[in-house]
């Protein structure tokens, strides 16, 4: 299968051909797939990852092709696969999928076109690991031996599942913090309040009301004292240490508003950055680069 499923199954020597290929994009590299026609599948609601796809086709020349879940045969009970399937059979060149379901891409094996993973569940998001990755080297130049805190609602974070994988096997230092309610425990425990004085990065996680099955214990105002990123705490950062949020951002709970675009914040560098990185996966996995 071509495309970009998850990171899992990549080397490091791989991960690190998409992020300079998507380096030398933001340089000014050209590449045309004029012709090419791809998809949009997104059963969850999106902003940034779902148009900075359509942005990075129509750079490469792609034209991009939108689905209205709600006007579609899904809820006549078609399954992902004959859909993706289906539009296969119409002639489009690869798919973008953003489901519910976790590793949904396992009942698409049959499908021979790219298929590119915009977020799986809780699992993975394959394509906002990379833009952080590119965002930390840029920032410093190097993976090994930089510290990331991965603050917040970690337990259904897909971004902080597949970030901390990646990230150590770059070599990275990955801690995590926030409630008690939302660890996983899958990384050490850090105290916001250290991580804020010992850590290069703090990428701050959105709290993900849509998949709690129980409210918070405590309420917006003391989530965001406790366990989210103030100005106060700004002020006591690591020297050249950044913020990242993979947005949208829940403004006054992870993160005070006038935090989101301070000198120390790199979240719509983070943006810009998934327009590059969706363009070198999407043009590796044409060329037949990216495979499973």
């Amino acid at each position: 299968m071509k495309g970009l499923l998850t990171l899992k199954s990549l080397s490091i020597d791989q991960i690190k051909q998409i992020i300079n290929l998507a380096i030398d994009f933001k340089n000014g590299l050209k590449v045309d797939f004029t012709g090419k026609k791809m998809v949009t599948l997104f059963y969850e609601n999106s902003t940034r990852t779902q148009y900075s796809f359509q942005m990075a086709m129509l750079n490469l020349g792609i034209t991009p092709l939108s689905f209205n879940l709600a006007g579609s045969s899904v809820y006549k009970g078609e399954t992902l696969y004959d859909t993706v399937r289906t539009f296969e059979s119409l002639g489009v060149d690869g798919v973008v999928i953003r489901h519910t379901q976790d590793v949904y891409y396992k009942e698409l094996d049959p499908i021979q076109i790219p298929i590119f993973n915009g977020g799986d569940g809780t699992s993975d998001h394959p394509t906002q690991t990379l833009l952080d990755l590119m965002t930390i080297y840029e920032e410093f130049g190097r993976y090994e031996g930089i510290k990331v805190a991965l603050v917040g609602d970690i337990a259904h974070s897909r971004v902080a599942h597949g970030n901390a994988e990646v990230m150590k096997r770059l070599g990275m230092e990955i801690f995590v913090s926030g409630p008690e309610q939302y660890n996983d425990h899958t990384c050490p425990y850090i105290d916001l309040d250290d991580a804020v004085k010992t850590c290069d990065v703090i990428n701050l996680l959105r709290v993900q009301f849509e998949r709690h099955k129980e409210d918070m214990n405590i309420t917006k105002e003391e989530y965001l004292q406790k366990y989210g990123m103030t100005t106060e705490r700004v002020s006591r950062m690591k020297k050249n240490s950044i913020i990242m949020h993979p947005a949208p951002v829940n403004r006054g709970i992870e993160i005070e508003s006038d935090v989101v675009e301070c000198e120390r914040s790199r979240i719509y560098k983070q943006m810009t950055n998934g327009v590059f990185v969706r363009m070198a996966a999407i043009t590796m996995a044409l060329r037949g680069e990216l495979r499973y």
